[in-house]
């Protein structure tokens, strides 16, 4: 294993990269929902594979609403000028969460919650406070432990979904309901193909099941790894994934405040700190990221000084060039997580943010 390197950046890792420019004006109510639909907490945004138009996954007008509402389709298509095309899978998700659109343009997306029978269901946890089940007044279950299969009475969620472009269900990974046995998953974040099929998710949300998976492109386990904890290879909440042209992997490891970049071997190589707390990553065809920080003085208890929102930089050097803040500047404990968690960049440079708190996703777009 690789011993940890210093950040390819110009600034110092723990120092706050707050100072840097806004280049980017703020399109409001851009995606056009149909009549009498709301807009539920987002985190999932991801570029269709024609770089121009996008996909998101809300939670049905709610933060879990999906279950009271089993006709709603969680998933939509719109179009480069905000106009839904499309939307499917009504029925079959709990809480959408994490989203990809591989190279043959198929939708891949977890399902981070499970229908337990109240009052024990709900993945809550730190990581949304103010927007989650906490403040749903559902309590956080305990991770499983041991071979053992899900919580009598749960059917549904922890599960991963991939959908060819019209809907069509094409594959499942993990049983349903979420446990400790390696066919289950419980929490899982996000879920990253890479460009040769091999399909990478990571999981463990509001309760210690951190770890990371690998399966071939037809869905069989290669490896998992990885725990609790603050070392390499350790995670606490790996929040979210994206891979870079070099096919390294990078792990957003949110309550450590670091993102860990990997091989695809799950290789340690290195960490970097300078882009604060990393709830999304979107990494474009050129290598700029873009890492979303919903959480920095606010539910981050341990982050001040950091402010939240969207830097943007070179995933080949660590350095950053922009920021866009989160226009909400108020700390803790007058706020819980805002700005955008879910991030994702089209062709054209414009950047989306999509927002759990707020409810909400927004446009970005480069000043004339």
């Amino acid at each position: 294993m690789a011993g940890a390197q210093a950040p390819a950046t110009p600034t110092a890792e723990d120092r706050p990269t707050n100072d840097l420019p806004t280049p980017y004006r703020t399109v409001e109510n851009f995606f056009k929902l149909p009549d009498g639909r709301t807009w539920g907490s987002t985190s999932a945004v991801e570029i269709d594979k024609d770089g121009k138009s996008v996909w998101i996954a809300e939670r049905c007008g709610g933060n879990s609403a999906c279950l009271e509402k089993p006709t709603l389709d969680p998933i939509l298509h719109f179009d480069a000028s905000g106009t839904l095309m499309k939307s499917f899978g009504a029925g079959l998700i709990v809480s959408p969460h994490g989203i990809c659109v591989d190279r043959d343009g198929n939708i891949w997306l977890t399902d981070y919650q499970d229908n337990r029978p109240q009052p024990q269901r709900g993945a809550g946890g730190r990581g949304e406070r103010g927007a989650g089940d906490a403040a749903a007044g559902r309590a956080a279950a305990p991770p499983p432990t041991g071979p053992v299969g899900p919580p009598a009475g749960t059917t549904k969620g922890h599960q991963i979904f991939k959908f060819n472009r019209d809907g069509k269900l094409l594959m499942t990974l993990g049983k349903p309901g979420g446990a400790a046995d390696p066919e289950y998953f419980y929490q899982p974040n996000d879920v990253l193909v890479a460009p040769n099929g091999d399909i990478f998710v990571a999981q463990g949300h509001g309760q210690p099941a951190d770890r990371l998976f690998k399966f071939s492109k037809d869905g069989k386990l290669i490896k998992a790894w990885g725990k609790r904890g603050t070392g390499p290879n350790e995670f606490d909440q790996p929040h979210t994934l994206a891979m870079d042209s070099k096919g390294r992997l990078f792990v957003g490891d949110r309550n450590n405040n670091r993102i860990q970049i990997l091989d695809q071997n799950g290789t340690y190589l290195t960490e970097w700190r300078q882009f604060s707390r990393p709830s999304g990553i979107y990494i474009d065809k050129n290598d700029t990221i873009y890492v979303a920080d919903s959480e920095s003085e606010s539910v981050a208890r341990n982050h001040d000084g950091w402010k939240r929102g969207i830097r943007i930089g070179s995933a080949k050097d660590g350095s950053i060039n922009a920021f866009i803040p989160d226009p909400d500047t108020r700390k803790r404990p007058d706020v819980g997580t805002s700005a955008a968690e879910g991030v994702a960049a089209d062709s054209q440079g414009n950047v989306y943010g999509a927002e759990v708190g707020p409810r909400a996703v927004k446009k970005y777009v480069k000043n004339q």
